[in-house]
């Protein structure tokens, strides 16, 4: 693989080789680390609002599970948060939340939101290692945490945070041209956020940052 072309049509076997050697479960020390500057997929990103970021304080740590199932065509887990929830209501996101002091590790904290919020059985899970720390306006640093899912799982949505779920094709979401740029307001400071529109839906802000962030560790050399 060479340049920056798009390869969407990995095989599902070719994909989780390529995600095994490039990613691993070593935390990162951006997830704690206070002098972290954020990486926020805008060249023309205001370093004040780059600082502003970073600075806020206290450090607020999440994980979320990025559930690619490994089926024929691999696809990619979502949820959508009900609509009465006080933070980023309606939005699509990926299972996950805030990292407790009792999980062992991001990704064992991610396994478990995920159980908490679907019922996504761990056993059906295989974590294969962390994506880039994601910084949001609100102050949280979150770890992605790449995963195959097994099939055979079934899902039950905790009402009072999840309203949907639904699956996306792998392919679609790594095609580099379904990634669209918009600017976004944060605190009377302007940045660049990616959205990719699917069917009905739009998957943007932070979770389509993550996505951008695996299509740039695996697809692009």
């Amino acid at each position: 693989m060479t340049g920056n072309a798009p390869f969407p049509g990995l095989s599902t076997a070719e994909f989780f080789a390529l995600a095994n050697a490039r990613l691993s479960l070593d935390e990162p020390e951006a997830l704690t680390n206070a002098h972290f500057m954020p990486r926020l997929h805008d060249d023309d990103a205001d370093p004040a609002l780059i600082a502003a970021i970073a600075a806020m304080w206290p450090i607020r740590t999440a994980a979320v599970l990025v559930p690619i199932i490994a089926r024929a065509g691999p696809t990619v887990l979502f949820t959508q948060r009900t609509a009465h929830l006080s933070d980023h209501a309606g939005e699509i996101c990926f299972p996950g939340g805030k990292i407790d002091a009792a999980d062992i590790s991001p990704a064992a904290g991610a396994l478990r939101e995920a159980e908490e919020e679907v019922s996504l059985d761990r056993r059906f899970v295989e974590p294969i290692g962390y994506l880039d720390v994601q910084i949001t306006p609100s102050g949280y640093r979150i770890l992605p945490v790449l995963a195959r899912v097994h099939e055979g799982f079934s899902l039950h949505f905790n009402r009072g945070e999840v309203n949907d779920t639904f699956e996306a094709p792998l392919a679609f979401l790594m095609t580099s041209q379904n990634h669209r740029r918009e600017k976004a307001e944060w605190n009377g400071m302007t940045t660049t956020i990616y959205a990719i529109p699917f069917n009905d839906r739009k998957i943007w802000g932070v979770t389509a940052g993550i996505l951008r962030n695996l299509w740039e560790r695996i697809y692009r050399d």
